[in-house]
């Protein structure tokens, strides 16, 4: 089945920075909303798919300090009836004055990119906490004078062979 639609399996550890599990997280938080939304027997979850995706994007996520919505737009969501109040509330404000409304832009792609900007750090102080978290149930391991170790050669390639190994034989310290 993988072959014929050309997937790729891909197997990951628990701290692996190039497949950290980031999608199945999200899937896994859709499917939990959708599972709260749907009928009992389950045919209308396409209906309710956008209304998911919708709440999902909307969170609060811890990891980047924001909601996804706001990182894409560079402000908050607003209910239908909040937009109609900050609309009429925005054309007095402004006034239709050109110059304004282009230096009022300028401020807002500004506030954009320094909001992106805090949510790349949240991203990286997370990270940084969750390999530490990793980093601490690796246990340390110390070798004496008279123990018997394995090199391990790194410059074969990823599949030497089937008999060939990347260890080379045991060497004292």
């Amino acid at each position: 089945m993988l072959k014929k639609h050309v997937f790729h399996q891909r197997f990951c550890l628990p701290y692996y920075p190039q497949t950290t599990g980031q999608v199945e997280v999200s899937n896994r938080q859709i499917k939990l909303i959708l599972e709260k939304t749907v009928a009992r027997n389950r045919k209308d979850w396409a209906d309710k798919l956008d209304d998911a995706l919708w709440a999902y994007r909307m969170t609060f996520k811890s990891a980047i300090g924001t909601t996804p919505y706001c990182l894409v737009y560079g402000k908050y969501c607003h209910l239908t009836v909040e937009l109609e109040h900050c609309a009429i509330w925005e054309i007095k404000k402004i006034n239709f004055d050109l110059a304004s409304v282009g230096e009022q832009r300028w401020l807002d792609l500004t506030e954009l990119e320094e909001l992106r900007l805090h949510a790349y750090e949240c991203a990286s102080t997370y990270k940084a906490r969750s390999k530490e978290a990793h980093d601490k149930l690796i246990e340390k391991k110390g070798f004496c004078v008279v123990d018997k170790v394995l090199l391990y050669n790194s410059k074969i390639m990823l599949f030497p062979g089937k008999l060939m190994s990347r260890w080379s034989s045991p060497f004292i310290v």
